[in-house]
């Protein structure tokens, strides 16, 4: 008699075996499917940047397009909104996945939804290079009508002139496209004598007395023989970025605390380590009073919509004394390194305890070793480890553990599941550098559950850190969650933290206690304790 139980469970499947629903990912196994509008929210936050290790940059791109184009066409309104709101809210570490998303917008075959995405042009295009970015993506896609030309005509228009002056001497050409490129593409009309005058220095070069205040300022510095002194001066009276200075100026003491002072805070975390070794920062002094002031001050860096990651990168950067590349080395200054490491937890949205029993598990498998996140120098696997510290930071009873399938007994063969010693008390980054030491191996998202389950730990709640791309192991992290929720008689949650742009999950969407979120999305830390904490 055959023992049909034995060949097909529903309650214990090898992972690769596939589940009713399931879909193959990129690793063999098998997973959950994201819907199309789940991963317009990935891909707007974690973009396809550098890949990852199962999906090249272009394949993964493509996927994301495609999945992109489908929610534009399924509901165009819904689509151009969610990429304003993830663009406004500061949520995504780059603005590259949502001008991108933009242009396919601005290309949809429906003119409604073409209509919408020209009209968000100003809301998700803030600034010059974000405007040449998407008329790199757009002519990809289509031509230079009417509709679009009046659209850039517009950005133009709808600007203070002096903040246009801004940006016209701030980003004065990236990516192939200028300013000139695009006024002359774009004709606008204007009746205005300041902005008609901006207009004719960005394309003909001419000064006149109409010409806007900053635009002379700009040209008065990059004359020859212009010392540190009066550089230093137009930063004071004119906030001259410091993209508009020569080169031959920024090594100036006067200049650089000009620029210190008037800095836009993005700016002055990507400037530190040129700053201190300019000696420009150093210990006890006002300019570095300042920096730490800016540092702290949750509503500067909110508004500023600095991202948690460019913080975490700085302090990478900044705390190592090194540059990642040239030559450039400096001593780094402990208190702008504490300010960096504070500030990161504070670039979140505030969260508040859940009092819940959390066991926060990063997949540590060498799928997570390897391509980037959101294009950054961060692999998914030292970004799980940041993202679990922002959890840590704000709860009582967690415990970190690091998994990776191996031969044999998971967990008792020590190499498999490790409880990570970190936490808020360290450094963050120290705490990310904890995890490069941490063995590789396969995949197996069911082994935090197994080992609660087995070793007696009564967890509320388990947050997975993961790409998904899990592959090893008897069961399915459903299957194990649901076995962990009937002998413990706890109704567990699961929260899956997604740091990889792809279209897979271990969260069933069937089931109200699974959640799937986007790691490094500056909702994400609130979006799960609102989760773990409610009914």
């Amino acid at each position: 008699m055959l023992d049909y139980g034995k060949l097909f469970s529903l309650r214990r499947t090898p992972r690769s075996e596939p589940l009713p629903r399931t879909v193959p990912n990129s690793a063999g196994g098998h997973v959950l499917a994201l819907s199309d509008w789940a991963r317009l929210d990935r891909f707007l936050v974690l973009g396809s940047e550098g890949g990852s290790y199962y999906a090249g940059e272009r394949a993964l791109s493509r996927e994301n397009a495609v999945a992109v184009m489908r929610c534009l066409s399924e509901d165009g309104a819904r689509a151009v909104a969610t990429i304003v709101a993830v663009s406004e809210a500061g949520r995504a570490p780059k603005q590259d996945p949502a001008i991108f998303a933009l242009a396919l917008a601005a290309a949809a075959e429906a003119e409604a939804t073409r209509r919408l995405a020209l009209a968000a042009l100003p809301w998700v295009c803030r600034t010059g290079t974000h405007l040449f970015q998407f008329a790199g993506a757009v002519e990809a896609m289509r031509g230079w009508g009417r509709a679009l030309r009046r659209a850039v005509g517009d950005w133009y228009r709808a600007r203070p002139v002096e903040a246009l002056a801004y940006q016209t001497i701030k980003y004065r050409a990236r990516q192939g496209w200028s300013h000139r490129d695009l006024l002359r593409l774009a004709h606008p009309e204007t009746d205005e004598p300041a902005r008609k005058a901006l207009f004719d220095w960005i394309c003909r070069g001419t000064l006149t007395e109409e010409t806007p205040a900053l635009v002379h300022a700009f040209a008065g510095v990059q004359a020859e023989g212009v010392d540190g002194a009066f550089a230093a001066a137009q930063v004071r009276s004119h906030d001259l970025p410091w993209e508009a200075l020569p080169t031959g100026l920024m090594t100036s003491h006067a200049v650089n605390e000009a620029l210190i002072e008037r800095m836009p805070v993005g700016a002055l975390v990507r400037q530190l380590g040129r700053l201190t070794a300019s000696g420009a920062l150093a210990p006890f002094t006002a300019a570095t009073e300042h920096v730490v002031g800016v540092l702290s001050d949750r509503e500067r860096l909110s508004k500023a919509r600095l991202h948690p990651m460019a913080l975490l990168l700085a302090l990478q950067t900044y705390a190592s004394g090194r540059g990642q590349r040239g030559r450039l080395s400096w001593e780094p200054v402990s208190a702008i390194v504490e300010a960096l490491n504070a500030a990161f937890y504070t670039a979140f949205a505030n969260v508040g305890p859940t009092g819940r029993r959390l066991v926060l598990a990063l997949d540590v498998s060498g799928s997570m070793a390897c391509g980037s996140v959101a294009g950054s120098a961060l692999t998914p696997r030292e970004a799980a480890a940041a993202m679990a510290l922002v959890t840590a930071a704000t709860e009582e009873h967690w415990q970190v553990l690091g998994f990776t399938a191996g031969s044999g007994q998971p967990w008792r063969q020590g190499a498999t599941l490790t409880a990570l010693p970190i936490g808020p008390s360290m450094r963050l980054d120290q705490a990310v550098a904890a995890t490069d030491g941490l063995p590789f191996g396969g995949t197996d998202c069911a082994l935090p559950m197994r080992w609660a389950l087995e070793c007696g730990v009564r967890a509320d709640a388990f947050v997975v850190y993961t790409d998904s791309e899990t592959w090893a192991g008897p069961v399915h992290p459903v299957q194990a969650l649901r076995e962990y929720r009937e002998k413990t008689g706890i109704p567990a949650k699961l929260v899956v933290v997604g740091l990889v742009s792809n279209g897979f999950s271990i969260a069933d969407p069937e089931d109200a206690g699974m959640l799937d979120v986007v790691g490094f999305d500056t909702a994400a830390p609130a979006l799960i304790a609102d989760f773990i904490r409610g009914g």
